[in-house]
């Protein structure tokens, strides 16, 4: 009987594909790199250190703004009018004036509040019931509280409150959103000096990750003109010192997010003690999921451009004798 080979056997060993290649050396270079660090224990965990900080600063400050945009949300009574209207009119006519306003697009409500309540109300908060009552008329108007639509802005605001006193029915309109955009300016101008300390603080981190890649590259430059000897491209030589950046940056990034939940940690206290004393719920805002994400990421790219630019300038000068 005449013996058939299996298919599989006699089939011709498939050498892997240029993509897998690729992968496996880039695995192998990355677990290199890594051990490299995990090698020099102090010195690795120094640079991390800084890099944790420096990109902790900015988020740690970020964050405080977006807390204090998240209280000052709160403070929509804060945007609203109080229209004083004519001494000499109706309820009747005070009701019409406030269903004529609260008809405009930019009005978000309008409460009306009576010449009877406001007294009946000042009589309770000031102590002078008695004295009031020895009066023969009201002196107190019909109020109107009108608060603004969200989405207004500071010209749509101002416009209101002329097209509001320009009626003849009122007497007074009394603003007091002044403060709030002061404060809403400071915060605007806080942003713009993160963003540019930010931006400086990312040069540093070039510049240290960059100088620690410079070292480590002087330490091993007999090994490079030994590799580039028997035929190594620059690219082959600069990619363990890529991998090295890129842990830099992850460890530096997951080290800052650390330091930003611990910070948080230790406010949740005072910050409980706080809210028991105004009998409020105020809660600190926490960083969301894409934020986290965009430091580590930022990390990485920062860790990645110091150590292309410093290693791409160097291969070009190291060459074997």
């Amino acid at each position: 009987m005449a013996v058939s080979r299996h298919a599989e056997a006699v089939a011709p060993v498939r050498s892997s594909g240029p993509v897998s290649i690729w992968a496996t050396r880039h695995a192998t270079t990355a677990i290199g790199s890594l051990g490299r660090l995990v090698r020099q224990p102090f010195s690795s965990l120094m640079i991390i250190l800084v890099i944790a900080v420096t990109l902790a600063l900015p988020a740690a400050i970020s964050l405080v703004v977006k807390n204090a945009r998240s209280v000052s949300s709160s403070w929509d009574n804060a945007l609203d009018f109080s229209v004083f209207l004519k001494q000499d009119l109706s309820l009747g006519q005070a009701e019409d004036v406030a269903r004529l306003i609260g008809q405009r697009a930019d009005v978000d409500t309008v409460e009306l509040i009576s010449a009877d309540d406001a007294l009946a109300e000042f009589k309770q908060r000031s102590g002078f019931a008695e004295a009031l009552d020895q009066l023969s008329d009201n002196p107190l108007p019909h109020t109107l509280v009108v608060r603004p639509g969200p989405g207004n802005t500071s010209a749509s605001l101002v416009l209101l409150h002329e097209e509001i006193t320009n009626l003849p029915e009122t007497e007074h309109v009394q603003v007091d959103t002044e403060w709030v955009r002061r404060f809403h300016a400071i915060l605007d101008i806080v942003r713009q000096a993160i963003a540019i300390g930010a931006a400086l603080l990312g040069v540093a981190i070039i510049v240290i990750i960059g100088n620690t890649i410079r070292l480590d590259i002087e330490n091993r430059r007999d090994e490079i003109e030994v590799t580039k000897l028997i035929g190594a491209t620059n690219a082959f030589v600069r990619r363990p010192f890529l991998w090295t950046g890129f842990w830099y940056g992850l460890l530096g990034g997951l080290m800052a997010l650390g330091l930003v939940y611990a910070g948080l940690t230790m406010l949740d206290g005072p910050v409980a003690r706080l809210s028991g004393l105004y009998q409020s719920n105020i809660a600190i805002a926490s960083l969301s999921l894409a934020e986290g994400g965009a430091i580590i990421g930022v990390g990485i790219f920062l860790g990645l451009s110091g150590s292309w630019l410093t290693a791409a300038r160097h291969m070009r000068r190291i060459e074997p004798r």
